[in-house]
């Protein structure tokens, strides 16, 4: 209940304060479990994704952010659970493994926190471990724009956000356990798939 509630509300905001563009919306698979990977430059990226997306999603957020109480139980309500930066611990591992086993959308930040400039940069591994194991397809989503949502004064402006979902696809491994080289060049895969929605200043190290 909770979350629909925290969904309109969301939505409605968005809408006011916001000029917002989907573009790949048809690629965003609507029934099937699915990992969608993303760029991450503020905290409001998860709930635009969650509004914009099209269908109910859960997402890893840094342990931190359950301290606060509120913010917390807001966070947990709209699909929030929490995850040591950089670290797929058994319990976060079991939620989301759970998740994608009843057929969810679990969003995964790969860098494992927000970019200071807006730039991709290193990612870690999770998101390859979790799909490989878990046997789901990645959608892969570029966020545009969050960056300008700062100071007192950016709702009066209604900043442009542009959200471009790519095709869906699935790694391709070449045993049962890779190994870390592997990993890492499975990592960097993902990464170049975000990269491919983002403008070339966004991309950092991930330029093809």
């Amino acid at each position: 209940m909770f979350y629909y509630i925290l969904h309109a509300i969301a939505a409605g905001i968005s809408k006011l304060v916001l000029r917002t563009k989907v573009t790949g919306k048809e690629n965003m698979p609507q029934k099937t479990a699915c990992i969608i990977v993303a760029n991450h430059v503020n905290l409001v990226d998860s709930p635009l994704l969650g509004v914009k997306l099209g269908r109910r999603v859960y997402f890893m957020a840094k342990a931190e952010l359950f301290d606060n109480k509120i913010i917390g139980w807001l966070a947990y309500q709209f699909g929030a659970f929490p995850v040591q930066k950089g670290i797929l611990n058994k319990r976060a591992g079991r939620r989301a493994a759970d998740l994608l086993q009843n057929g969810q959308a679990l969003i995964i930040y790969p860098e494992g926190t927000r970019s200071p400039d807006g730039k991709l940069g290193p990612a870690y591994s999770g998101s390859v471990l979790l799909a490989i194991r878990q046997g789901v397809p990645i959608v892969p989503v570029g966020i545009i724009g969050t960056r300008q949502l700062r100071g007192k004064w950016w709702p009066f402006h209604r900043p442009k956000i542009a959200f471009n979902i790519g095709e869906p696809f699935r790694l391709e491994c070449n045993a049962e356990k890779p190994d870390k080289a592997e990993i890492t060049k499975l990592t960097n895969d993902i990464m170049l798939h975000i990269a491919e929605l983002l403008p070339e200043d966004y991309r950092g190290r991930y330029v093809k």
